[in-house]
């Protein structure tokens, strides 16, 4: 059928054909409507219902939520809730780890798992994280030297955990769905802190923090990939606080609509935001200081994407290039006033802020 595809434009609005689909071919009561753009990128959804009452419609997903969503014990938010939502290791009893041997073994087990690392591990390479685990830090925990590879998993969360002087990647994210990582510090490592690429979805990267540190976050690894990343790619940034570091905050390829959010950007050195390869990458409520490119499309060889930025505040900064129009945000998410991002961030991002 044909509807009204709303695009964020600087120049107004667009209309282009929409589908309709149920998510999952469900028709119980309670199932979403989605509406998208035929490539199954959803921007639209509603809910069936009996015939005589039920929920309303939800607002327009363009349009920033005036309430927070629903509480839930991780405080996630973003595209991480969507595809069935991401739950980790859930109920399973918590196993603590304190040495390289026992998390290796633990993060690779074929069972569910809630595991609780303890002390500071050393390691090196990258340790493969399997399906359907909650990897926590206790007060204090490190991981030095090594980095978690998420790759053809799903249902992952990795939260309060310190990372440092790994060689690779700190967390690396392929193949994979419903991932969250949240709470964790990152610092002096050898590439990024957090990437993201191959295929992988339905990703929420929030109050985390990153210091010392140059590529900080990659979204799809090659201008060649497109063909597998495409209708892929979609992740949440929001809440992290980017400490003087120089560049990739996050560097997008080929997703869309990606969502970067609340984010403090301090002392940047290279660049903020680049959204390059077709992706499409909505900016908002971000705080930027002393940070002379927060946004721009295109980056090195690779072509530009589309970039809208709306809502941010600039401290002794550039105003960025933006550009085009992005797919709507199919999920709900309280917008905190860029003013204030500062402060709230700062608070609250990285290891050790919160109760796990």
């Amino acid at each position: 059928m044909d509807a009204a595809r709303v695009g964020l434009h600087s120049q107004g609005r667009q209309r282009q054909r929409r589908c309709l689909n149920i998510k999952d071919n469900s028709t119980a009561s309670g199932a979403l409507v989605q509406q998208n753009s035929c490539d199954l990128v959803a921007t639209k959804q509603w809910r069936l219902v009996p015939s005589g009452g039920g929920p309303t419609d939800p607002p327009d997903p363009t349009d920033p939520p005036t309430t927070p969503p629903p509480g839930n014990p991780t405080g996630l938010v973003g595209w991480a809730t969507q595809g069935g939502g991401t739950t980790g290791g859930g109920n399973a009893s918590p196993t603590t780890v304190t040495s390289a041997s026992a998390l290796t073994s633990a993060l690779s087990s074929g069972s569910a798992a809630v595991i609780r690392v303890s002390g500071t591990i050393s390691c090196s390479g990258m340790l493969r994280v399997t399906s359907n685990k909650t990897v926590l830090g206790n007060s204090g925990a490190v991981i030095s030297g090594c980095g978690f590879n998420i790759a053809e998993a799903s249902n992952v969360i990795v939260r309060n955990l310190t990372f440092r002087g790994w060689g690779d990647d700190a967390i690396n994210v392929q193949y994979s769905t419903r991932v969250f990582i949240d709470h964790n510090t990152f610092s002096n490592g050898g590439d990024g802190a957090v990437d993201v690429k191959r295929a992988s979805d339905y990703v929420t990267i929030s109050w985390n923090r990153v210091f010392d540190h140059d590529k900080t976050m990659l979204l799809g690894h090659d201008d060649g990939n497109g063909s597998e990343d495409r209708g892929h790619l979609r992740v949440t940034y929001h809440h992290n606080w980017f400490d003087g570091t120089n560049q990739r905050h996050p560097r997008v390829r080929f997703g869309n609509p990606v969502h970067v959010y609340n984010n403090y950007y301090a002392n940047v050195g290279g660049y903020g935001v680049a959204s390059t390869e077709g992706a499409g990458v909505l900016v908002e409520g971000n705080y930027f200081e002393n940070t002379e490119d927060p946004f721009h499309l295109g980056e090195g060889d690779s072509g530009p994407g589309t970039l809208v930025a709306r809502n941010n505040h600039f401290v002794n900064s550039g105003s960025g290039q933006s550009g085009g129009s992005v797919a709507s945000i199919p999920y709900s998410y309280a917008l905190d006033s860029a003013s204030g991002v500062k402060s709230i961030v700062t608070a609250g991002a990285g290891a050790g802020r919160i109760s796990v």
